[in-house]
């Protein structure tokens, strides 16, 4: 419980932090970034989507969803899938004039910025309410935590740069206490293993798109080895832990 508190009070704090770090704000894109994109992605793929053939086991039989031979992974298709939606109706919009608390900004530049807002506190709930069923042992929550502090960096990075000063006013707040609500609520709502795996096959696909949309874009100017150098080591520490 106390390594829980710790673990999620640092999650928020990322949040509360992130868009004040100066060496993320380089350009061309800073190296750290890359690299913590590496580690949030390797995570996913060595340590989350193995638990999905375990998931299938889970969600398999049970209910309404039993209809679906592949649904842990369906349903991780369909978070990257809302992500990219997201991402790509903020980019059709992006062309807005002011700051979404100016006179001058448009209702529907303000609407973009709490939809988008809105739908990474949801996801950064989610990230703290399955904060809570890591804790299978200290080095499980270490890992998962690590893990997700930082992919909140490069989360931050890019909401900072879509939305600037006022994310920094407001955004950065609304998502460090949806972390914290989000891991409330699981100390108070307890849901099925079932559920819980269908949790995580969504967060996964959430953590795939959310760092490759970061990384691949032309503009972005990411860096290719401090990516890779994230991704073998935290894999390296995965396979040994």
């Amino acid at each position: 419980m106390w390594f829980q508190i710790f673990f999620i009070v640092g999650l928020a704090i990322v949040h509360l932090v992130a868009g004040n770090i100066r060496f993320l704000q380089a350009w061309p894109r800073s190296a750290w970034l890359s690299f913590a994109g590496g580690i949030s992605v390797s995570y996913v793929f060595v340590h989350v989507f193995p638990e999905l053939e375990e998931a299938q086991e889970a969600i398999g039989g049970q209910g309404a969803v039993a209809f679906l031979e592949h649904h842990a992974y369906l349903i991780a298709l369909v978070g990257l899938t809302l992500f990219y939606g997201l991402e790509h109706w903020v980019s059709q919009n992006k062309m807005q004039i002011g700051s979404p608390d100016s006179e001058t900004y448009p209702h529907s530049g303000k609407r973009m910025f709490w939809l988008h807002i809105g739908t990474f506190a949801l996801y950064n709930a989610l990230v703290g309410y399955l904060l809570v069923y890591r804790e299978t042992s200290l080095h499980e929550l270490a890992l998962y935590s690590l893990a997700m502090a930082f992919h909140f960096l490069v989360n931050d990075y890019g909401l900072v740069a879509r939305h600037r000063d006022v994310y920094l006013r407001k955004g950065r707040w609304v998502l460090a206490l949806a972390v914290i609500i989000g891991w409330c609520a699981g100390q108070w709502i307890e849901v099925e293993e079932a559920a819980t795996s269908m949790l995580f096959a969504f967060l996964a696909g959430g953590v795939v798109l959310n760092v490759l949309k970061e990384e691949l874009p032309e503009e972005r100017q990411s860096r290719l080895w401090p990516f890779m150098l994230g991704t073998v080591l935290y894999s390296s520490l995965l396979l040994v832990i």
